[in-house]
């Protein structure tokens, strides 16, 4: 069981496995809800994620700082609460025949903003749980989670809408992130806090972009990030409605669709850390890099009948090259940065990565409606393929291994 032996990061685990899969419900309920119940145009649409994503490029290096100064735990299990209220009062507002619009991007945003510091409270508490030998397999686990929410979420998401309606299904995850709060109060291992210092917030998020800017393979991680994350959220903007107007399937088909796509992340997370071994953790860091924006190529060719066959097929390895991204990225990130730091180091990088998603969303929407859907996913298939050249260019292609003791070159 390796570092599941370890309790707290069990119930840590525990917490994260259920939440999971419940968010990936409402990454295809949520704009299907726009779609077909309240019949809104495609920008409409990719507002939603805009509104999702906002608060990360609005409070994500505040948060960082806030959160180097404070328990983590509290933290956690109040996002998640918050969560959970605001997810219900969706399916609450459609039973009474009173939702709109506006009720779900503001519930959006909202969950939004708890998101923030969820994520950067959540990643910042993993180190002080386990050692740092065993990081990389509590990522790999923690990732895991996450690849089987996104195999089995929109599977699930489906039928859910299928037999219920898209608001029911959103019940679901708010229950997800009761589930979560509930394992997060168990957890026994002291969250002390930090030894209060002088509060100067602009001079202390810099302190952490000094730390950034000045590894060069930890900027060409957080770069890289940044770029195709921007691309790719155009992409996410549009693809429910393209999937559902243009290629013409209905919720189950989506949801299977995208659950048969993403059992890549599942295969990822089972052997990544397999993958550093043999071949070394910067090659499989840039590697994954290449593979992801190759992938994403196959997008824009999706169609009916053999054309799905694109979409699966993308799905797969992006979904695996994402999570290999995200297991060595993170796993570096959090043994070389000082404890102290490490809240505004996450927050930083979750910043470049979200923080450009609400203009990417933006982009994403206005494009589809000036030059069409499918021609959109081409230009954010293409950006996502040039983002690569960031992580092949930069020191991660002289290196081997990403160690806190030192980076070997290859062999």
């Amino acid at each position: 069981m390796g570092v599941l032996r370890n309790r707290d990061f069990r119930r840590l685990w525990l917490a994260d496995l259920v939440s999971q899969a419940g968010s990936r419900i409402d990454v295809l309920a949520v704009p299907l809800l726009a779609v077909t119940a309240l019949g809104a145009p495609v920008f409409e649409v990719s507002l939603l994620r805009t509104a999702q994503t906002l608060p990360y490029l609005v409070l994500g290096l505040q948060v960082g700082a806030w959160c180097d100064r404070i328990r983590h735990r509290p933290v956690l299990i109040a996002a998640d609460a918050g969560r959970a209220v605001l997810i219900a009062s969706v399916p609450v507002a459609a039973l009474f025949g009173v939702l709109g619009m506006t009720q779900l991007l503001a519930v959006v945003l909202a969950v939004g903003v708890l998101s923030v510091f969820f994520d950067v409270a959540h990643q910042t508490y993993v180190p002080r749980l386990v050692t740092p030998e065993q990081l990389p397999e509590a990522n790999a686990r923690l990732q895991t989670n996450r690849s089987m929410a996104a195999v089995a979420g929109p599977g699930l998401a489906g039928v859910l809408v299928q037999a219920l309606g898209v608001a029911a299904a959103l019940a679901a995850d708010a229950v997800s992130y009761l589930w979560s709060a509930l394992w997060l109060r168990r957890i026994e291992t002291p969250d002390t806090r930090p030894e209060p210092r002088e509060r100067r917030l602009l001079r202390e998020i810099g302190e952490g972009l000094r730390l950034v800017r000045g590894d060069r393979v930890l900027l060409a991680i957080s770069a890289h990030g940044a770029a195709s994350s921007f691309f790719q959220s155009a992409h996410l903007a549009i693809v429910i409605a393209f999937l559902a107007r243009d290629v013409g399937l209905s919720p189950w088909v989506i949801g299977v669709l995208g659950t048969a796509s993403l059992t890549g992340a599942v295969t990822a997370g089972l052997t990544a850390r397999r993958l550093g071994d043999r071949i070394g953790q910067a090659r499989a860091l840039w590697g994954s890099a290449v593979l992801f924006g190759l992938a994403y190529q196959l997008y824009p060719f999706t169609g009916r009948g053999w054309a799905l066959a694109c979409y699966v097929l993308a799905g797969f390895f992006t979904s695996y090259s994402v999570i290999v991204l995200s297991v060595f990225g993170v796993s570096f990130q959090q043994a070389v940065t000082p404890p102290e730091l490490l809240g505004r180091v996450n927050a930083i990088s979750q910043t470049l990565v979200f923080g450009v998603a609400p203009l990417g969303s933006l982009l994403g929407g206005a494009l589809a409606g000036a030059i069409g859907m499918r021609a959109t996913l081409h230009i954010a298939a293409a950006g996502v393929l040039a983002s690569a050249a960031i992580m092949v260019w930069s020191p991660l292609r002289k290196l081997r291994d990403l160690t806190p003791a030192g980076r070997r070159r290859p062999r």
